[in-house]
């Protein structure tokens, strides 16, 4: 082990409950908030006002979210809280939302409070933030040094919310166990605190395998059911656990390098972000020669609907050419994909791809 492992494990309080959000303003006199600014999407709004609780004693201010989580959008956050003096930030809405909120809190120095409407990424746990520029290309990874200050969960906020989310969480979180294992593996004698993160990733793996199509089934429903309640957990708070007891040993390795890069392709934007990472999972697993792991997960992609082609990622049409440019940005110097145990070029993803298709084709 060569970096300093830093244990960034939980947020200060976490709630999963069914009208957890009730609770709210009482958690936010807790912490002695006077005045706070509640950053919301647009449709989640539309579900997620019926469920957010009036407040008595706490004053909110209310900011409808610019649609990127940027530099830009963090520093229009900043100005608002800034010239209302505000003391904290509420974050109400999927993982774009959060992240955005939390690069605003870290910056002013001020709590960051989230309520998931989805459960599509670790966002709400991770006290990181995932930074784009405003053409939605990838530019950054902001880790902060205080975890977020509250997380409230309600199942039944998630239940409203499109499956499509869901199913990229799904997709996102199964990242978790093939990026940490090829990693943590490599260590001869890991700590205990990288065991915790092996076993949140492999966790991961196997309650997603376990549970998610009876979670997808009770979303359909609009049933609540112990698997769907895995599932959101799985989806945020397990693997939250894994980089943040982990830290750089749990949090990324191929896969999301892959994603990262396939930000420059316009059309990838049409996909949500855990997809790309699903897709990235198998040119992550040909990178490793582990062919045979992609056999036993297309079915389960199959199931639930995750990539398993370029064509499937609306980019079949995709030049080489800018194949190759994705292929050279993921095996950049400095990107997580060298913790692949193996040498990896940017010829070597660039033919991945080509292989991906070829494999995959037998099972269409």
């Amino acid at each position: 082990m060569k970096e300093t492992l830093i244990v960034r494990g939980a947020p200060q309080e976490y709630i999963c409950e069914i009208d957890c959000w009730n609770g709210l303003e009482e958690r936010l006199i807790q912490r002695g908030l006077q005045h706070v600014l509640v950053v919301h999407g647009k449709a989640s709004w539309e579900v997620a006002k019926a469920k957010f609780p009036r407040f008595n004693i706490i004053q909110a201010s209310f900011e409808e979210y610019h649609g990127e989580s940027s530099y830009e959008e963090r520093d229009r956050l900043i100005a608002i809280i800034k010239a209302q003096g505000l003391d904290g930030i509420v974050a109400v809405g999927g993982g774009k939302i959060s992240d955005v909120v939390k690069a605003a809190a870290a910056k002013l120095h001020i709590p960051s409070i989230i309520l998931p409407t989805m459960a599509s990424t670790c966002a709400a746990y991770t006290p990181l933030s995932v930074m784009y520029n405003e053409k939605g290309e990838m530019t950054a990874l902001d880790i902060f040094p205080t975890s977020n200050s509250l997380v409230l969960v309600d199942p039944e906020i998630i239940l409203n919310s499109p499956i499509k989310f869901m199913v990229a969480g799904i997709g996102d979180t199964l990242a978790k166990w093939y990026e940490a294992r090829v990693v943590i593996e490599q260590i001869e004698n890991p700590p205990v605190e990288v065991e915790v993160a092996y076993f949140a990733a492999k966790l991961c793996h196997s309650n997603l395998l376990a549970y998610s199509e009876s979670a997808l089934e009770a979303m359909e429903r609009q049933e609540i059911n112990s698997a769907f309640i895995k599932i959101v957990e799985t989806n945020i708070l397990v693997a939250g656990m894994v980089g943040g007891f982990g830290d750089e040993y749990g949090r990324t390795a191929g896969a999301h390098s892959i994603h990262d890069a396939l930000t420059i392709v316009p059309a990838s934007h049409r996909q949500l972000h855990g997809n790309k990472v699903a897709y990235s999972i198998f040119l992550q697993l040909i990178l490793e020669g582990k062919v045979s792991e992609i056999a036993e997960l297309i079915p389960f992609y199959q199931q639930l609907g995750l990539p398993i082609s370029l064509a499937d990622m609306g980019l079949a049409g995709t030049s080489p050419d800018l194949l190759r440019k994705v292929a050279e940005l993921a095996t950049a110097e400095g990107e997580n994909i060298h913790l692949l145990p193996d040498e990896i070029t940017a010829e070597k993803l660039f033919q991945a791809f080509a292989t991906l298709e070829e494999y995959q084709a037998e099972f269409i």
